[in-house]
């Protein structure tokens, strides 16, 4: 019965239903070709060492490097060090939450690098664009079927639509 249960289910639409300003509307969506699972081995930061303690310490991290110093010996309880075992898979590395890899945009000539590379890349547009080239770029991705992470940063209500 589980398994009849499974193979019933509808299959994934092609297109993702937005809403947006209160204005409904469908855009067709790539989706990534690579499937794989991220593994995140840690999320939290490493803070560094009695940066809570001290208003005037920032907590990026530092590497303790005291004689005594029981984060560097790596006490049992005390703060932990970062260190490479840490890392993500190759894989998977600097991919965003939804499969793709980030590239950034500058001008809508740039949306050309990605044109066989829609399953790959999800586009960002750069934050010191104006609402103007913005609009060029999220259609001209649209034409090239790339997914847009910012696509509604400084649209006004009447454009959304």
């Amino acid at each position: 019965s589980d398994l009849s249960r499974q193979t019933s289910q509808a299959p994934p639409q092609p297109f993702s239903v937005r809403w947006h300003r209160q204005r409904f509307f469908c855009v067709k969506m790539a989706s990534p070709a690579d499937k794989r699972k991220i593994v995140k081995k840690r999320m939290k930061k490493f803070p560094r060492f009695q940066a809570d303690r001290f208003k005037r310490m920032n907590p990026a991290w530092r590497k303790p490097r005291g004689i005594d110093g029981r984060v560097r010996r790596r006490f049992k309880g005390s703060t932990l060090m970062p260190s490479i075992g840490y890392g993500s898979d190759k894989k998977t590395r600097f991919r965003l939450k939804n499969g793709f890899y980030k590239f950034l945009v500058r001008c809508p000539a740039d949306l050309e690098m990605l044109l066989m590379h829609n399953e790959k890349y999800a586009v960002e547009i750069a934050h010191n664009l104006g609402a103007k080239k913005r609009k060029e770029i999220v259609e001209r991705a649209d034409q090239l079927r790339l997914y847009v992470t910012n696509r509604f940063s400084r649209l006004r209500a009447e454009e959304a639509n």
